[in-house]
């Protein structure tokens, strides 16, 4: 059983901006575009809780330096990093209105049953009323152990509580691999494709 809490808490299935922000760097168009959103929900939300100021001034940080490593000399700037940046503002834009509308439908199933998102907390065993925050403003990932708990006790499908994104490499990879299989029954489906 040790084993698989273990399992549950290191899966995530999102975006992580504490991670992001103890790795010290963007690292690619994605992270830089996910960051951009990441800081404008921080934005919001530390008119709310002044400690998500010093979280948004660290991703500010960052998102400067990734843009002068990145955009800052024009003459370097080629075709492929525009499509790039178009391909991550897409995914990212994808993935804000997922997490958009997975907030409402949690909201809405706490208001038809009665509870507050408090009780949920607790319910997943959280003790603080700003982490959940977070969780619910997509500030940090749930854990697949949180999201299989609302899917039960809530009664949402899983289909709106799992984000069901592949990153750019795992779409190529997936592809690759299937293609080697040779089985023309087998495939990535072109809605599954994002670019």
């Amino acid at each position: 059983m040790a084993e698989k809490q273990g399992v549950y808490r290191s899966m995530k299935t999102e975006f992580d901006i504490e991670a992001i922000l103890k790795k010290g760097r963007l690292s690619n168009e994605l992270d830089y575009e996910r960051a951009l959103v990441a800081e404008r929900k921080l934005r919001l939300l530390a008119k709310e809780d002044a400690q998500f100021t010093t979280m948004r001034q660290q991703l500010r940080v960052l998102l400067e330096a990734y843009e002068l490593g990145e955009w800052s000399d024009p003459s370097s700037i080629d075709d492929r990093q525009f499509i790039q940046s178009e391909k991550a503002e897409f995914i990212a834009e994808q993935e804000r209105q997922f997490m958009e509308t997975r907030k409402r439908t949690i909201r809405n199933r706490l208001k038809q049953l009665e509870l507050t998102q408090e009780n949920l907390a607790s319910i997943l065993g959280h003790k603080s009323k700003t982490h959940m925050s977070e969780l619910m403003n997509g500030i940090k990932p749930f854990t697949l152990k949180d999201l299989i708990i609302m899917h039960r006790i809530l009664k949402i499908e899983m289909s709106v509580l799992v984000p069901v994104f592949l990153s750019d490499a795992d779409q190529k990879r997936v592809k690759s691999a299937v293609d080697q299989l040779d089985k023309p029954k087998v495939k990535l489906a072109a809605e599954d494709l994002l670019f």
